[in-house]
């Protein structure tokens, strides 16, 4: 293993860490307590689609469930968005219009709003694709508690990889953050948080 590959390893750790005492862990079935009293506020945001702008407050009267990614994210993305993309396709026709799944890249240097589209389409669950100014997004996901960061490999160019936390966070219809689910959250609690949540 490279030094500077250590280095990242020992980077990723420390963010995960950090994700860990700051973020709130609410989720159902974790016995985990919050060490900072100081969770992430979340909050309204603007970032870029296909079609243009969207806000987050567009939204509003709609649960929101938002996940923090990237399109080239090897395996726990897609196993993310795979489930949540399951869980869609169990509920009700109205229970799906209540609803909106918003995927947040946390690399716009490749994540273009095209290219966002076009994988979000791929899980067929109403997935959003939305990218942003690194700036907007490095912004956006410090209310949120999301940590990520870019591994440079200089044997492989433009094909690196983005180390980046995994919550899918759920945003009531008032847009309020509520709580965040971990990763490999299963079909069936993605369906039991959004039932709870639409009652």
């Amino acid at each position: 293993m490279t030094p500077k590959r250590t280095l990242a390893i020992i980077f990723l750790g420390m963010l995960i860490g950090l994700a860990f005492l700051f973020a709130p862990l609410n989720a159902p079935n974790q016995t985990a307590q919050l060490i900072s009293q100081q969770a992430p506020k979340g909050g309204d945001f603007t970032l870029q689609a296909y079609d243009g702008d969207h806000r987050l407050s567009d939204y509003k009267g709609k649960l929101v469930l938002v996940y923090f990614g990237y399109t080239y994210c090897p395996d726990i993305c897609p196993t993310n968005l795979g489930n949540l993309s399951v869980a869609y396709r169990q509920l009700t026709q109205k229970q799906r219009d209540q609803l909106q799944i918003l995927f947040i890249s946390v690399d716009p240097e490749r994540d273009t709003p095209e290219r966002m589209k076009q994988y979000a389409d791929y899980f067929e669950a109403n997935v959003l694709g939305l990218t942003g100014t690194p700036a907007n997004l490095s912004e956006i996901s410090m209310r949120y508690g999301v940590v990520y960061h870019k591994v440079e490999d200089p044997n492989n160019g433009t094909n690196y990889a983005v180390d980046h936390s995994a919550f899918t966070y759920v945003v009531d219809a008032q847009g309020q953050l509520q709580m965040q689910l971990p990763h490999a959250t299963t079909p069936e609690q993605f369906i039991q948080t959004i039932q709870r949540y639409l009652k």
